[in-house]
């Protein structure tokens, strides 16, 4: 990529694409273009057509999703696989109709079957039974994934698709009933602080192990995928096999010591209890990321560093 090559960023406003438009920026690329769901509707195809048609970017970076916590994907499965197959296949075929050179698809890590082996490979995928409470979700990024690999191969397109594990940051959910695990814990432990509530109560034993990846490492990530020399990039989407790459740290961090790492960054001295009636689920899930790491990237970002960054933006959320 040159300094002045079209980039569109699919999905500017959210928790992902909002932090690949500040990594663009920040590395100096100037001709980015970004639309907001009020001025493009991308489950609409014909709108999507005519706007690429307009505009003609080089390079897409796909983050536009409908995204949610399990509550969210459990009760309206409908709409997550409706929503994100709509928005995929109308932004591929208009892609593939204006010849953009390369398309950065994200996903989520979700993709991978429920009881796989740890760390889990790319190449687990479609191994086993997906996890019950979001597979619509989960299918439909798996299509995304399958649409990246089928232009590949019919067309020549060089589209891969990114699987970053659990992420988090500047911009993310915190609503109780719909955000992922980390973002309702700070929420959950600021508010204790607050209210003075001496105890705060964690579901299952605390036990079970999750990957955590700063929002803006996954955009360095991004970026760095999308302006590999020719080369290296080509292997990633050589047509002979699926173009999927982990995006993560490969360090998982039990849900116990998560919540006591955000109790020191949010100042909170009260206990924590466990609700042992509420289901830990999956013991384990961590990605493995030597495809990547053998690529020359790595995360920067520690976990309590990204937790401080994150408290502070949420504590001016509230100002």
């Amino acid at each position: 990529m040159h300094k002045n090559t079209k980039i569109y960023i699919a999905g500017h406003r959210g928790l992902a694409g909002s932090a690949i438009m500040r990594e663009l920026q920040r590395q100096g690329y100037t001709n980015l273009v970004g639309r907001t769901h009020a001025e493009l509707d991308l489950e609409d195809a014909t709108a999507t057509q005519q706007f690429f048609g307009q505009e003609r970017p080089e390079i897409v970076f796909l983050a536009a999703a409908k995204v949610g916590g399990i509550h969210a994907n459990n009760n309206y499965p409908v709409e997550f696989l409706m929503s994100n197959l709509l928005v995929e296949s109308n932004v591929c075929r208009a892609a593939y109709a204006v010849g953009v050179k390369r398309l950065i698809f994200l996903g989520s890590s979700c993709i991978y079957p429920r009881d796989c082996p740890q760390p889990i490979k790319e190449e687990y995928l479609l191994t086993g039974p997906l996890e019950a409470t979001n597979r619509a979700y989960a299918l439909a990024k798996i299509a995304g994934i399958e649409m990246c690999w089928s232009y590949n191969r019919q067309y020549g397109t060089k589209w891969l698709a990114a699987m970053p594990t659990n992420l988090y940051g500047p911009g993310d959910n915190y609503d109780l009933n719909n955000s992922h695990v980390l973002p309702a814990l700070i929420r959950k432990i600021h508010e204790a602080k607050v209210a003075g509530i001496a105890e705060v109560m964690l579901w299952g034993t605390g036990t079970p192990k999750r990957e955590f990846l700063y929002v803006d490492d996954l955009a360095n990530a991004l970026v760095f995928l999308a302006s590999l020399d020719d080369e290296r990039y080509g292997v990633l989407t050589d047509p002979s096999q699926c173009p999927l790459i982990n995006v993560g740290t490969g360090e998982d961090q039990a849900i116990r010591k998560l919540a006591e790492i955000i109790a020191e960054v949010v100042g909170y001295s009260g206990k924590f209890m466990q609700d042992t009636s509420k289901p830990d689920g999956t013991m384990r899930k961590v990605l493995d990321v030597s495809r990547i790491s053998g690529l020359g990237w790595k995360a920067s970002t520690s976990l309590k560093e990204g937790i401080n960054l994150t408290y502070k933006m949420f504590g001016d959320s509230l100002a």
